[in-house]
Formats: C-alpha cells, sequence, structure tokens
C-alpha cells in the first residue's frame, strides 16, 4: 500500500513540474526587441510591421541578455548604390586577376630582363618614329600656312582683296595644322605612358623572378 502511495505522489509531481519546465523552455527562446521610434528607444516582445526596417537590438527575455544586432532595411537609393559598389569591385578584381595572368606569362615568356627590355624598345622604337614623323608633318603644315598668311597680308597691304579660295585655303590648314598637333599632343602621352609601363614591368619581373627566401619556402613546405 505505501509502494503504491509512493508511486502515485511521484506521478503526481512528474505532473506538476512537467509542465513547469515546459513552460520555462519555451520562455527561455523568446525575444525582446528594442528599436528607436520618433527620437525614444521603445522595446517589445513583437515588432510591429513600421518598425520592420528599423534597426533594432535583440535580447533574451527571460535573461536580458543581447541576442544579436540586425542593422536598418537600406532604402532604395542605398541597394542601389551598393549594386554598383559591388560591380564595380568585382570589375576591378577581374582586371586585377587579368593583370596577374599577364605578368605571370610575362614572367615565362622572357628568360632575361633584357630580353623584356628588347621586346619593349621595338615598341618604343615604332611609337618614336611615328612621333617623328607627326613632329615633320606640323612643322611642314606650319610653314605652308605661314606662307599663305603672308601672301595674304601682302594682298591686303597692296589694297587688293583676298581671294576667297586662298581665304578657304588658309581657313583648312589652320584646322589641319590644330588637328595634327592634338594627334600629336596625344603621341607624346602615349610615349610617356610607355616608359611609365617599362619601369612597372620591370619592377613586376624582378618581384616575379626573385628567389624565394627561406621563410617562404618553410611557409609553403609547411602548407605542403
Amino acid at each position: 500500500m505505501h509502494g503504491t502511495k509512493r508511486i502515485l505522489l511521484a506521478a503526481l509531481m512528474c505532473a506538476l513540474v512537467a509542465p513547469a519546465a515546459a513552460q520555462g523552455k519555451k520562455s527561455s527562446g523568446k525575444k525582446l526587441y528594442c528599436w528607436e521610434e520618433n527620437g525614444r528607444k521603445v522595446c517589445g516582445d513583437a515588432l510591429p510591421a513600421d518598425a520592420a526596417g528599423a534597426a533594432r537590438t535583440v535580447f533574451n527575455a527571460k535573461t536580458g541578455t543581447r541576442t544579436g544586432e540586425v542593422a536598418r532595411a537600406l532604402t532604395d537609393e542605398e541597394r542601389a548604390a551598393a549594386a554598383v559598389a559591388a560591380a564595380e569591385a568585382a570589375r576591378t578584381a577581374a582586371e586585377q586577376a587579368a593583370i596577374d595572368r599577364r605578368d605571370q606569362a610575362m614572367a615565362q615568356s622572357y628568360n632575361t630582363e633584357a630580353d623584356l627590355r628588347d621586346a619593349f624598345q621595338e615598341r618604343i622604337d615604332l611609337l618614336d618614329e611615328t612621333v617623328k614623323a607627326s613632329r615633320l608633318g606640323v612643322a611642314s603644315l606650319r610653314q605652308s600656312l605661314l606662307a599663305l598668311l603672308r601672301r595674304a597680308g601682302e594682298q591686303e597691304l597692296d589694297g587688293k582683296p583676298v581671294a576667297a579660295p586662298a581665304a578657304a585655303n588658309i581657313t583648312s590648314q589652320h584646322a589641319e595644322l590644330r588637328r595634327r598637333e592634338r594627334i600629336l599632343a596625344q603621341q607624346l602621352v602615349e610615349r610617356a605612358a610607355l616608359d611609365q609601363e617599362l619601369e612597372r614591368v620591370l619592377e613586376r619581373y624582378r618581384e616575379l623572378k626573385r628567389p624565394p627566401t627561406a621563410a617562404a619556402v618553410a611557409t609553403t613546405q609547411d602548407n605542403g
């Protein structure tokens, strides 16, 4: 009889304790949210619809411990700007990867720095010849235009009008001179850029050809 009472008492205790434990377990997972609303801090166990995009701090409702942060939702303009920035970053990364592949190919293609310089010298010589030809063309056109202007000036001093074809020729040659001067200026920019490119490529070539240090070799072996 006493054994039966003990069994009934244990069952009753389990029935009382189990719901309380389940309730405690349920409340331990409940969350509390705090966010800014009209310049003041608001907290609640449910997030209203108009605060769904607000920045908020998440707490454990039972312990009061902060469990996370949620940033505010981005505006359409901010999302568009973020997309542009991501695309730009991807483009930059792709360009750098292409440069790295080109540099590696360069290091494998030229056995010595002298070979690399010789390859660049061909481009330099070609561009130098182009610049030389442009300078001669500009100088020749300038002399021709000066001669036309001199004749026109002499005619005006003699009281004679400058013929329409001569005036049109002067205008045409002046426009052509300006065009060739712009071309020459661009060629000079390209020539200076080629020198800079050569210096950069040589520096990169030396870096790729430089024997690895003992520390680098050890690191590679450890990783292997």
